[in-house]
């Protein structure tokens, strides 16, 4: 229903008197808390405006989180806002929608082509999931590919449950000095605001699970979080009966040392494990996201002997059929390596149940069993106990096959049972209101539910070059007035002068061809490549006639020291005069952040070191909202580029110096954008429109909006993962 009709109808409503016999205040109130509660709405950016428009101020303030808000108002008072702001209908309308969503899957995809997940759903395990900013239990790319692979399994209606952890404090809040130096501040999150309930089981009662190890016994209740159709439960160590410090297991992400990660791990996957089970959950298959929850399979694997009085070996072989494994990291810093010692005192028991010796445990980590003083690897743990394996894009499945072929020295490289998946992004998450308006009035009827099929995209040839101009330079100014309300408020924070935070405020010009930067600031993503030679990139970014500008954000690991420098290098340009109305670094990357830049930028720039990128969806976000890449030929983009639609940094090689390939790739990028990128963004026809740049939009969004959706991911896990595992087939995963 249009906005403008509902708003008539909601007028003669009102002017009839039917809204007050049809809708107590605490009906409409119970209404908005039922549509908060399930994380649904954050995919739907109507029912985003919807809690908006309830007050703005607030809503910005708490971080987009609608609970907060709702706790805020009483059942009277939200009943006067809804009718000052004409809610009533939408309010309705949207929990009608909701309800429907939830109820009606007969004619999903899900349901025709995962048939056998209905008995036997997939369990996913994640030690991290991004799903919205106002729930901080993510630090960056992992957790928000979990997040969009739970969405798409909802909106494909693939039975799925995912098992995370709750943290308490989540990820680190971000705020640079004034010398630009990156601070973290650790924030208690409250339960209360969030849309979470205790997990309970059959009689209703709270579940708790117990792990034992040498030391004592660790203990954590499961919380229940609805993500559309998906159920994700979320463990928690802050309960009674746990040591002090066990309470404060789960409460940050990736903190503490090697004793903190294990343990962490072993709450992940033999709590999570437990958990499942407790909840009467019997999953056909178990998908390890990573190598954090490789421990959950041993635990499963003492089910089977104990329910069916299997042996060992024959328990193992049949679990593993069942187990689907997936590598995310080339970088050997991405892995977790334990000693053997410390693997012993968690799992001993659990090895005691199992009736295996020592060494045999301890050789399931181990490339080689027989080296002693070889470290326990969970990736090599979760490689030997799943059947099926998978890297996250072609490029990450021959390198991750070479990595790990001493595990199989009988097989040639070619035949080592590591496949591919390219990871993809949920396309409603992150395509902005303004292009979904735009593709609606343009694409097939109801094309949001075939996203992950090429037809659904055909369509934006036929899209008018200046209407989707004109769209994407709404979103592009959008960011600027973002970006601008962020800096001044950052200077603001630091006590810089007024003079400092007004220019702040004036910042960024949305003629410029503007290039964003967001992710992880770990060291070989090189994020300050761009500034190799700063005197070729001040002629650059300062060309009077064809200028350029750029936004940075991102995070180091609180122990990533040169990580930190890099940010300190791009965050003080403002301190330098070549640079300093040209590069704005916005601190606090999350999802927030990262939704406004790749819905703004005109391009959006990965340069890595080739091959240490595994996938990267930012890019693939950038697509959707008509952003053009620039990247080197690393993860998805060495797959995704054909010259057409959008940007290559170098050949797709590399040199054996690290430092010759870092020269190699920042000329390389400097030449990209000096005869390439800024050419064709500032060649203009007599409408003043970039008609070869636009027509790259449309190559690139026809191309690959498709092809790196999260439906189409979900879609082949189901068939060439879930599907056959269920099934108990126990050929190896085909490639890909």
């Amino acid at each position: 229903m249009a906005k403008d009709q509902e708003i008539r109808l909601n007028r003669f409503s009102q002017k009839n008197g039917e809204i007050a016999s049809e809708l107590t205040a605490q009906a409409l109130y119970d209404k908005c808390l039922a549509l908060s509660s399930n994380l649904w709405w954050t995919w739907h950016p109507e029912v985003h405006s919807l809690f908006r428009d309830l007050d703005p101020i607030r809503w910005r303030q708490l971080d987009h989180n609608p609970i907060a808000l709702l706790s805020e108002f009483t059942p009277e008072r939200l009943a006067g806002r809804a009718a000052e702001m004409v809610l009533h209908s939408r309010i309705n309308y949207h929990y009608r929608r909701l309800k429907e969503y939830l109820s009606d899957t007969r004619k999903t995809w899900g349901t025709t082509n995962a048939g056998i997940l209905g008995a036997l759903p997939v369990a996913y395990f994640s030690a991290e999931f991004g799903i919205h900013e106002s729930i901080p239990i993510y630090s960056g790319g992992l957790g928000v590919l979990s997040g969009d692979h739970v969405k798409a399994a909802s909106g494909l209606a693939v039975p799925l449950v995912g098992v995370g952890l709750f943290y308490s404090q989540g990820y680190f809040k971000q705020h640079l000095n004034t010398d630009g130096y990156q601070e973290e501040e650790y924030l208690d999150t409250k339960v209360e605001n969030l849309p979470m309930e205790p997990a309970v089981d059959a009689d209703g009662k709270p579940i708790m699970v117990s792990i034992d190890t040498r030391t004592g016994s660790l203990h954590a209740k499961v919380w229940l979080m609805h993500v559309g159709r998906v159920k994700l439960y979320l463990l928690d160590c802050d309960v009674e009966g746990n040591q002090p410090d066990d309470r404060r297991l789960t409460s940050r992400l990736y903190g503490g040392d090697e004793r903190t990660r294990i343990r962490q791990e072993l709450v992940l996957g033999i709590g999570g494990v437990k958990a499942i089970r407790a909840l009467g959950i019997t999953p056909g298959v178990y998908h390890l996201n990573e190598g954090h929850s490789a421990f959950g399979p041993l635990e499963v694997i003492r089910e089977r002997m104990h329910d069916d009085d299997l042996p060992f070996d024959e328990a193992l072989r049949q679990v593993t059929r069942r187990t689907v494994f997936t590598t995310h990291t080339p970088v050997s810093a991405g892995h977790d390596f334990f000693d053997a010692g410390l693997v012993e005192e968690h799992l001993g028991p659990l090895r005691d149940q199992l009736g295996i010796p020592y060494e045999q445990l301890v050789g399931l980590g181990r490339v080689d069993p027989q080296k002693e003083h070889e470290k326990f690897c969970m990736t090599v743990l979760g490689l030997k106990l799943s059947r099926r394996a998978n890297a996250v894009s072609q490029l990450h499945g021959h390198i991750s096959r070479r990595m790990w072929a001493h595990l199989w020295p009988w097989r040639v490289e070619e035949e080592i049972p590591i496949g591919h998946i390219t990871n993809g992004v949920h396309v409603p998450s992150w395509l902005a209101w303004q292009m979904r308006q735009l593709y609606d009035r343009h694409f097939p009827d109801r094309w949001i539910t075939g996203m992950g099929e090429p037809a659904a995209w055909r369509n934006i040839h036929n899209v008018d070059p200046g209407e989707l101009w004109e769209a994407h330079n709404a979103l592009k100014n959008l960011l600027l007035s973002f970006v601008r309300r962020r800096v001044s408020r950052q200077c603001r924070r630091r006590g810089e002068g007024d003079e400092v935070v007004e220019a702040a405020r004036a910042m960024l010009n949305p003629s410029i061809l503007t290039i964003g930067f967001g992710r992880r600031f770990a060291t070989y993503k090189r994020a300050t490549l761009l500034f190799t030679n700063p005197d070729r990139m001040d002629a650059i970014l300062n060309n009077g006639e064809r200028p350029v500008q750029l936004i940075f954000a991102g995070k180091a690991h609180p122990r990533d020291e040169e990580g930190k420098q890099f940010i300190r290098a791009i965050a003080n340009c403002r301190r330098d005069p070549r640079f300093k109305d040209r590069v704005a670094f916005i601190e606090d990357y999350d999802i927030n952040v990262c939704r406004h830049m790749i819905q703004g930028v005109d391009v959006w720039l990965n340069n890595p070191r080739r091959p240490l990128e595994a996938s990267g969806t930012s890019g693939q976000k950038v697509v959707l909202n008509g952003g053009l890449n620039l990247s080197i030929l690393d993860g998805w983009w060495a797959e995704a580029y054909d010259g057409s639609n959008g940007f290559a940094i170098g050949k797709g090689r590399s040199h054996r110096s690290v430092e010759q390939t870092d020269a190699r790739d920042a000329e390389s990028l400097y030449a990209a954008l000096e005869n390439e990128v800024i050419p064709t963004f500032y060649d203009r026809d007599v409408d003043g429109l970039p008609r070869g740049w636009i027509q790259m939009m449309m190559n690139s969004i026809g191309t690959l909006a498709w092809r790196f959706s999260a439906h189409r991911m979900v879609m082949d896990y189901t068939r060439t993962m879930y599907v056959p595992a269920a099934g108990g087939l126990s050929c190896d995963m085909t490639r890909g």
